[in-house]
């Protein structure tokens, strides 16, 4: 089965951070959690969640658009209208303190298959743990199952390689399936990686 044409490393790259949760480029969903810190304004220094319409509710300015934002750009958001007519010169720092608008999804033949939230950078091991391992009918193998460019793809990881660090541990984006494949559900896997396309964003086994 042959992948998709290749995509710009660039590309990727942005696609990727603005999915990763502690990424520069990690843009807010709703739900997530701030934490706004104005400098020498005590008063102003807050913990505040994203509606479910993207926006949060900060004093003086009213209600600000968040979600698809990354926190530099939320920053200059409030520091500029901070600045046009309460706090002169104001220095807004803005940290995200819980990532609750993206979840993973970990299923098959792992202890506690769930949706589990991203707090952080989540790599495909990480999610395995987060579930409570892989059991012991588990074939060695885990799928990852995402939607690249509007269409479903999936990667095919060898656990073992993964745990001795001959491939990278790649990092999760929310909205990621992964499946611990049992060792008696083959015929139906290789289905699906046949009619599925390999996405370019991991190094493929």
């Amino acid at each position: 089965m042959e992948a998709q044409a290749e995509v710009p490393a660039s590309e990727v790259a942005a696609v990727t951070a603005a999915g990763t949760p502690g990424s520069a480029g990690y843009r807010v969903g709703p739900l997530d959690m701030l934490n706004i810190t104005v400098f020498k304004v005590a008063e102003l220094s807050q913990t505040v969640q994203v509606s479910e319409s993207g926006k949060f509710s900060f004093p003086l300015i009213g209600e600000v658009q968040a979600a698809g934002l990354t926190v530099s750009e939320i920053e200059r958001d409030v520091a500029a209208k901070l600045g046009g007519n309460y706090v002169r010169n104001p220095q807004v720092t803005v940290l995200v303190k819980e990532y609750n608008s993206h979840r993973i999804t970990v299923d098959g033949a792992v202890a506690k298959p769930g949706v589990f939230p991203m707090q952080g950078p989540v790599s495909l091991l990480q999610a395995v743990a987060m579930a409570g391992g892989a059991q012991e009918v588990s074939d060695g193998t885990i799928l990852v199952f995402r939607r690249v460019d509007g269409k479903s793809s999936v990667a095919k990881f060898n656990m073992s390689d993964l745990r001795s660090q001959k491939v990278s541990d790649p990092d999760l984006q929310a909205g990621d399936i992964v499946t611990v494949p049992s060792s008696d559900v083959k015929v139906g896997l290789q289905y699906i990686l046949r009619a599925l396309p390999l996405f370019n964003t991991f190094m493929l086994l």
